[in-house]
């Protein structure tokens, strides 16, 4: 019989889901009850973490996660699961090694790009942080059914975020830290393009060249070796800090 796993670095787990929860709050990138968060429950690969559907991101705490397995069923909490973080989540966790944590958005600025033909430009240096490490996924409907599971895996390949044409965005990471990182990326690339665009003047192009060499720096800045940036673990820091000040609760 399943039981709900208990240990002290699942708590921590739990905790810091629920903070990346009230971020997403915090930055305005929520829909209502929709969207959906995740994380591996630590020291297993069959079961994960994930907000519960019914509550408002600024209401998750550690206490009201799920935990649930790679189908879907709830092993541990009160509450309803959003069945398209099933599918969504569920293939995520059970097939790609670096996706300890997976978040899922509908902001204003990410569905508004991915309605965009060309998707994300590589036109500021703030895209340029993740156009070397994006895919896309065309959109088949509401993701509820587990057929879709494969195709989003194979258009996913090796990268770390991935853009749901006229639906939203996704990024993984090896825990909270480099995953929120990389949504925080992946919304001001598409925050700053929109801004560009309103304008209604010519865009200024970058030269090939000074794409590609941007794109190598980007690989180093947030490398897991960067002195600078490694792979979310300051910035998460520093969230967690203003969480701590301005919504607090998450860890109850």
């Amino acid at each position: 019989m399943s039981t709900e796993t208990t240990t002290a670095d699942a708590w921590n787990a739990r905790v810091e889901l629920a903070a990346a929860c009230r971020l997403t709050h915090l930055f305005g990138w929520t829909d209502l009850l929709a969207t959906h968060i995740s994380l591996r429950v630590p020291g297993r690969h069959d079961r994960y973490f994930v907000n519960p559907l019914g509550q408002l991101f600024d209401e998750v705490s550690a206490s009201s996660v799920l935990e649930v397995d790679l189908e879907g069923k709830v092993i541990g909490g009160k509450g309803e699961l959003n069945p398209a973080g099933t599918v969504i989540h569920g293939a995520i966790h059970a097939n790609a090694p670096e996706a300890e944590a997976v978040i899922h958005l509908h902001s204003r600025e990410g569905v508004a790009v991915s309605c965009q033909k060309d998707g994300i430009l590589p036109l500021t240096q703030m895209s340029l942080m993740i156009f070397g490490d994006l895919a896309y996924h065309d959109f088949q409907g509401v993701v509820l059914d587990n057929v879709e599971r494969q195709s989003l895996l194979n258009d996913l390949g090796d990268k770390h975020n991935l853009i749901l044409r006229n639906h939203g965005t996704l990024s993984i990471g090896r825990n909270m830290a480099e995953a929120f990182s990389r949504i925080w990326r992946v919304e001001r690339a598409c925050r700053f393009q929109l801004a560009a665009q309103s304008a209604g003047v010519p865009l200024q192009a970058l030269p090939q060249a000074v794409i590609d060499r941007t794109l190598e720096q980007a690989k180093a800045i947030v490398s897991e070796q960067s002195s600078f940036l490694p792979a979310g673990k300051r910035e998460w820091a520093a969230l967690l800090r203003r969480l701590d000040r301005e919504l607090p609760g998450y860890r109850n």
